[in-house]
């Protein structure tokens, strides 16, 4: 394999399709936007600079960054915390697609998600488009206003996340009154991505509904008889392991594929090396789906914290109360269960949780996980590697195979036992 590869060099010979997107061929590979501060500019600016999409996350990028953590560290809970650290975070987030755009020299494409449920949503909208980021990626909500939003800037892609066909037809709909359809789509199956997922509740992630074998002919049908004649990219998103998968969903009507974990646990992701082993190093039986304080399922790594929490929420949420003001001083989300009293979500504070993970915290992190095997076990190893196993099938330094090990392990999905132990640091 030559050192750089041209996307039309990598694909020769591997039966896969390009992902043509934004006037761009790339491969069809998109790495998913993680935060907090998970995927910033090193990880989307080195998988961006392989020929494939790069993905930012939005949320509090200042903690990458000592001077601006040292500028918002002291901030209690006045009035005056909020605008601070959300100006904070604009600059870091200014910064970080400028590093990213360093990093990729031009190569692949660079994406941001923005989550819709964030308070500073439009905000990070706004300066993501003055950035210059070449597609912004919107989920935890449907982005009824990003057409507007985006009506300057007319060669940014947009792309929403959605789970059914039903979603879809919505988003289409009320974007093409507006003038504006999406550049791509991202279909996430609950079933096995990670982070927050895209189901009422906990009970539906598993609901046939959202299977790609029926969503993905469903969303090509209706883009059909909706009479739209240019193509729009469908991203399938979940459970994605090798190359075979890769050849399946192009089979099925997607032009591409997205990872998150898989990429979380690579040498380039700006995540701490701890939270890497804990990514890599949790079984089937670690994993717990919950609800977020977002008021969204969840799915994460059952470690101290994680366990101890759903110990506790039956209590939390029996004396939830509407607080005068957030606890962190941050309001991060538009709506919040712990701030809100809203007994049906969450009780917790999910900033101050990720940001642990970030630093690789085992014992007081939320490690947020997909459900799925990761393809080089518990190694962590390089994007280059990552993307040549995704597309040429090459893996080197691997013993065993880590999918047959995970499966072997699987069980009958159980209610949660906090008699579990709990997973090792």
């Amino acid at each position: 394999m030559p050192s750089t590869p041209s996307v039309t060099e990598w694909l020769a010979q591997t039966g896969l399709q390009p992902l043509l997107l934004a006037g761009r061929t790339l491969l069809p590979i998109v790495q998913g936007g993680m935060g907090v501060a998970v995927s910033a500019s090193s990880l989307a600016g080195n998988v961006a600079a392989l020929g494939a999409v790069g993905t930012l996350s939005s949320v509090d990028l200042r903690r990458k960054h000592p001077d601006l953590m040292e500028q918002t560290a002291h901030l209690d809970t006045g009035p005056e915390a909020r605008p601070l650290i959300d100006a904070a975070n604009i600059v870091a987030l200014r910064r970080e697609i400028a590093r990213a755009r360093e990093i990729a020299q031009g190569g692949g494409l660079l994406a941001i998600n923005i989550m819709k449920a964030i308070s500073a949503y439009s905000a990070h909208v706004r300066e993501a488009l003055a950035s210059g980021i070449d597609a912004l990626v919107v989920g935890a909500g449907l982005p009824l206003d990003l057409p507007e939003m985006a009506q300057d800037h007319p060669k940014t892609a947009l792309i929403p996340i959605l789970s059914d066909a039903r979603g879809v037809q919505l988003i289409v709909r009320k974007w093409e009154k507006k003038g504006r359809l999406p550049d791509a789509i991202v279909i996430e199956h609950p079933r096995w991505a990670g982070g927050h997922l895209g189901a009422a509740k906990v009970e539906d992630l598993r609901d046939s509904r959202f299977d790609f074998e029926q969503v993905l002919p469903a969303v090509r049908a209706f883009l059909r008889s909706a009479g739209i004649e240019r193509a729009i990219p469908l991203i399938a998103a979940g459970g994605v392991y090798e190359r075979a998968d890769v050849q399946r969903l192009q089979g099925l009507g997607a032009d591409a594929v997205q990872l998150g974990t898989a990429f979380a646990v690579t040498q380039e992701c700006d995540a701490d090396l701890g939270f890497k082993h804990i990514l890599a190093r949790a079984r089937p039986r670690d994993l717990a789906e919950f609800i977020s304080v977002a008021g969204l399922p969840a799915r994460g790594v059952r470690n101290h914290w994680l366990s101890k929490y759903l110990r506790i929420e039956p209590k939390l949420k029996a004396v939830a109360h509407a607080k005068g003001h957030c606890n962190m001083g941050f309001d991060c989300l538009t709506h919040c269960g712990l701030r809100d009293g809203k007994a049906e979500m969450g009780q917790f504070c999910i900033d101050q949780q990720l940001g642990h993970a970030l630093e690789g915290d085992a014992q007081r992190g939320l490690f947020f996980r997909g459900a799925g095997p990761l393809p080089f076990g518990d190694q962590i190893r390089p994007v280059r590697d990552l993307l040549r196993w995704l597309i040429e099938g090459v893996r080197e330094g691997v013993s065993g195979d880590p999918k047959a090990a995970w499966l072997a392990e699987l069980e009958p999905a159980q209610p949660y036992d906090p008699a579990r132990p709990v997973l090792a640091a």
